[in-house]
């Protein structure tokens, strides 16, 4: 009887060893299946991110977040997807959400650093004011000053209208003023299409499509190479002509009232200066950091978005919403400009 009962609890023993191999196995497959976007873009360690839904995390290597900063497949190709609604938690210094990186390092304009990406505009809010210049739109690169008045020497911009095929890449500049409670004024060139300078002629009226934009799900691609206090910006695609740029970030071009561009003082007439004048070395010496992500510009305030209550998933259904698709991207050490 006592042989009987040992081989029983042998078997079960088997048994049980069996179907926890079985679950073990199981769970294996289903972690090797999952991809986190440091799988995508490897460069996560060197960041850390702000969701949406103002949630903060250091540590990206394996971490993905639903609806916010996940991967997906279009078919062909992995992609890293920053999603961000009109209204949520965001950081102290804006009104604005984002689904963001930004960068762990941070240097001065004469030490420099590099930041490339290749991405797609999925979706911009539907929803806005077309004469507020940041309706409609979503900064997908930045650089981010960390002391003084917290400025960006840039912010890389999509924008689309609504019922408009084409949209929009520009720059934007912020001239670092002088002096205290100054206000903040942005200097924004094309790239493709218009700059944040063209806007509607009421709430509900949009400018002409520009002939020369970039659709949504177009792919394109750009670098910010900050070398010994230059910035030098490319952007390429296969359906445009590659664009470059150069721009100081140790010495203003801004320097006097003359100097202020006319594009400036139309933009923020209605504040008390119109523009102010920027101190002579810019952001020299000022601490800097990279940014790149989707952070969406289409805050209730300034746009009279529709924000459903702040409920995200009624955001996401109604298309109060920006989307951002990263396949490629790199960050670290500024690198000589080609001379050619």
């Amino acid at each position: 009887m006592r042989k009987i009962i040992l081989i029983i609890c042998a078997v079960l023993v088997l048994l049980s060893c069996k179907n926890t191999s079985k679950k073990a196995l199981e769970m294996s497959t289903k972690t090797e299946n999952i991809k986190y976007p440091n799988d995508v873009i490897p460069f996560m360690d060197k960041w850390k991110i702000l969701t949406g839904d103002g949630t903060h995390v250091k540590d990206l290597v394996n971490y993905k977040k639903d609806n916010f900063f996940y991967v997906q497949n279009d078919g062909k190709t992995d992609w890293i997807v920053y999603k961000t609604p009109n209204a949520g938690i965001t950081s102290r210094t804006s009104k604005n959400t984002r689904t963001e990186l930004g960068e762990k390092k941070h240097w001065i304009p004469e030490e420099g650093g590099k930041l490339t990406g290749t991405l797609k505009v999925q979706h911009v809010s539907t929803t806005g004011d077309a004469t507020a210049a940041s309706s409609y739109s979503v900064v997908i690169g930045q650089i981010h000053s960390d002391e003084g008045h917290e400025n960006e020497p840039l912010k890389i911009y999509y924008k689309k209208f609504p019922g408009h095929t084409k949209g929009s890449v520009f720059w934007n500049y912020e001239i670092n003023t002088k002096g205290d409670n100054i206000g903040r004024f942005d200097y924004s060139t094309a790239v493709w299409g218009h700059d944040f300078s063209v806007v509607g002629s009421n709430a509900t009226e949009y400018p002409k499509e520009p002939e020369n934009g970039v659709a949504l799900g177009e792919e394109f691609s750009y670098e910010v190479n900050v070398y010994k206090g230059m910035m030098y910006l490319t952007f390429t695609s296969k359906n445009h002509k590659t664009i470059q740029f150069k721009k100081s970030l140790i010495k203003t071009e801004f320097g006097t009232r003359k100097d202020i561009p006319q594009q400036v003082l139309n933009v923020y007439a209605n504040r008390e200066k119109g523009g102010g004048v920027e101190r002579e070395i810019a952001y020299a010496g000022e601490l800097n950091y990279f940014k790149q992500g989707a952070y969406n510009q289409a805050n209730a305030k300034s746009t009279k978005s529709e924000i459903y209550g702040g409920d995200i998933s009624k955001q996401y259904e109604n298309g109060s919403y920006a989307e951002v698709w990263f396949k490629e991207a790199t960050v670290g050490k500024s690198t000589q400009p080609n001379k050619n």
